[in-house]
C-alpha cells in the first residue's frame, strides 16, 4: 500500500476536530520552507539535476545505439548519394550512412591506401573481375546477405548478366559473390544534336564516316570525338570495343590462356587504336587530357561532335543544375560504336555491371547488409534510378518520371534493346592484365610503342601474373 493510503487511516483513526495527518505534514513542510527557503530551491535543483541527467543517459543510449556504416566508391555521384542516404536511413532507423566518392582514379589511390593500413570502408565500390579480385581477401562473402533478404531465389531478381559477371575473375572452385551488382550499363558513343544538326550529318555508322564527321567537326571549330585519353579506363573502353569489333570474344579467350595476347587480331585492333590519333578522330592533347572532369567540361559546353561514354551518361540530366543540352537529356544521342573492318559491327554490346558494392570483413555485416540490399532494391535504390544514374541491376526498377520524350526513349532503348544483346563483360579478369593494358594504349597512341610492341607489354604481364 502507498504511503498517501496510510496517511488516510490514520486520518480516520483520529476522529472528527482533528486536522489530518497529511494536513499536518503539509503545513509542516511549508513552515520548514519559510524558516529555511533555500531548501525547496535545493529540492527543485535536485530534481532538474536528475532529470537533465536521465536525459543525457538516454541521449547517450540512443547514440551509442545508432550504427554508422561508411561507403567510398566513384559512383553513384554525390548529390545522388546524399538523396540515396536520406531515403535509406529514413527507412532503416538506428542506422547512419557516411559516404565519399572521388573521380575513378583518385578512388583507386584512395581505395589501395585504405587497404594498406586496414581502414577499408565498410562499403566498397567495385566493378567486376579485376578490382574486385585485387581486394578479393578484404571482402566478405555477400551472397548471405543477399539471401537473408531475398531468399534462396536471390538471384533471380537481378538481370542474369549483372549476376553472371559478379565472380568473374574469381580463382578456380571459389563460387563467393564478393559483392553485389547495383548498377548495370552499356558502353557505347554518344553525339551532340545540336552539333550533328549545325554540321547536317547522322552519327556514322563506318570508319570512313566517322573520318569525314571529325573532318568537318575540326572545319567548324568543333572537337570531333571528345576523349580524356589520360585517363586509362576510357583508353580500355574504346579498346575493348575496337577489339569486340574485330573479332568478338577473343579477349576472353586470351584471358583463358587460349590465343595469345599478340595475336595479329590484337595488333590489329591497337593499330585501329593509334589511326583514331592519327586520322584526328580524337581531339588534339587527348592524352593530357583527364576524361572527368576535363573532357566533361567541354561535352557539356556544346564544343563536342561526338564522345565515348556509356549508359551512365543519363545522369547528367539529373543534376542539380543541369546545363541545357543535359537537361532532360535533350541535347544528346546514343549510338553504337562504328564498324572499323569493312565487314559489319556486330549487333551485340559490351557492358553488365557498372557498379558492384562489397562488404568488408572489418564492417558490422547486418547493418552493412541494410545499406547495400536497400541500394538495391529498396528505397534507396528507387531514388538511384529516378536521378538516371545508369541502368538498375534488380528487376523492375524504373524511374518514376522522366522529363521529356527524349529521355524516355533513351532509357527504354537502354534496357529493352540493348543491355539484354550484352554477351561480354566491359571488364577484364586480371589487375596485372587490365594495367599493362592501359599502359600498352598510352604508350602506343603516344608513338612510344609500336601495336605490336604494345601487345607484347600485355602479354609479359599476363605470363608474369601465371608465374
Amino acid at each position: 500500500m502507498g504511503r498517501r493510503g496510510i496517511g488516510r487511516r490514520e486520518a480516520d483513526d483520529d476522529g472528527p476536530g482533528r486536522r489530518p495527518a497529511a494536513a499536518v505534514i503539509r503545513i509542516t513542510e511549508k513552515q520548514k520552507s519559510q524558516s529555511n527557503p533555500g531548501r525547496i530551491n535545493m529540492k527543485k535543483l535536485l530534481l532538474s539535476t536528475t532529470a537533465i541527467a536521465m536525459a543525457t543517459t538516454v541521449a547517450t543510449t540512443a547514440v551509442a545505439q545508432e550504427t554508422t556504416v561508411t561507403y567510398r566508391s566513384w559512383s553513384p555521384v554525390i548529390q545522388t548519394l546524399h538523396k540515396m542516404v536520406e531515403a535509406t536511413e529514413a527507412a532503416h532507423p538506428g542506422i547512419a550512412i557516411d559516404v565519399k566518392t572521388f573521380n575513378y582514379g583518385e578512388y583507386l589511390v584512395d581505395l589501395q591506401t585504405r587497404a594498406n593500413s586496414g581502414d577499408m570502408p565498410d562499403l566498397v565500390g567495385l566493378e567486376p573481375g579485376a578490382l574486385t579480385q585485387q581486394y578479393r581477401q578484404q571482402l566478405a562473402p555477400a551472397q548471405q546477405c543477399a539471401q537473408s533478404v531475398w531468399g534462396d531465389d536471390w538471384q533471380s531478381k537481378f538481370y542474369p548478366l549483372a549476376v553472371d559477371q559478379v565472380r568473374l575473375g574469381n580463382p578456380e572452385g571459389d563460387e563467393n559473390f564478393y559483392g553485389l551488382p547495383v548498377l548495370t550499363q552499356t558502353i557505347n558513343l554518344w553525339y551532340t544534336v545540336p552539333v550533328l544538326e549545325d554540321l547536317g550529318l547522322e552519327a556514322p555508322t563506318t570508319y570512313e564516316e566517322l573520318k569525314a564527321l571529325a573532318d568537318a567537326a575540326r572545319e567548324s571549330g568543333y572537337a570531333p570525338m571528345m576523349i580524356g585519353a589520360g585517363d586509362g579506363w576510357i583508353r580500355r573502353d574504346v579498346f575493348m570495343q575496337l577489339i569486340h569489333n574485330v573479332a568478338p570474344g577473343l579477349i576472353y579467350q586470351a584471358e583463358a590462356g587460349d590465343v595469345p595476347w599478340t595475336d595479329a587480331r590484337f595488333v590489329k585492333a591497337m593499330q585501329a587504336w593509334k589511326n583514331m590519333f592519327n586520322d584526328g578522330i580524337f581531339q588534339d592533347g587527348a592524352l593530357g587530357l583527364s576524361h572527368y572532369p576535363g573532357a566533361v567540361e567541354v561535352i557539356e559546353s556544346g564544343r563536342a561532335a561526338t564522345f565515348p561514354m556509356g549508359a551512365w551518361w543519363q545522369q547528367q540530366a539529373a543534376g542539380d543544375n543541369p546545363t541545357p543540352l543535359s537537361e532532360n537529356l535533350s541535347g544528346y544521342a546514343a549510338f553504337k560504336f562504328p564498324d572499323v573492318t569493312g565487314k559489319g559491327a556486330p549487333d551485340d554490346f559490351l557492358g553488365g555491371i557498372d557498379v558492384m558494392i562489397g562488404i568488408s570483413k572489418d564492417a558490422d555485416y547486418d547493418a552493412a547488409c541494410k545499406v547495400l540490399t536497400d541500394w538495391i532494391g529498396g528505397a534507396g535504390a528507387q531514388t538511384l534510378i529516378n536521378t538516371f544514374n545508369d541502368l538498375p541491376a534488380f528487376v523492375g526498377l524504373r524511374p518514376e518520371k522522366f522529363g521529356s520524350a527524349n529521355q524516355e526513349a533513351v532509357w527504354d532503348m537502354f534496357t529493352e534493346e540493348w543491355l539484354p544483346t550484352v554477351k561480354y563483360a566491359r571488364q577484364l579478369a586480371s589487375p596485372d592484365v587490365k594495367q599493362a593494358l592501359e599502359d600498352a594504349l598510352a604508350a602506343v597512341a603516344a608513338g612510344d610503342k609500336t601495336p605490336e610492341e604494345g601487345m607484347a607489354m600485355v602479354q609479359a604481364a599476363y605470363d608474369s601474373s601465371k608465374g
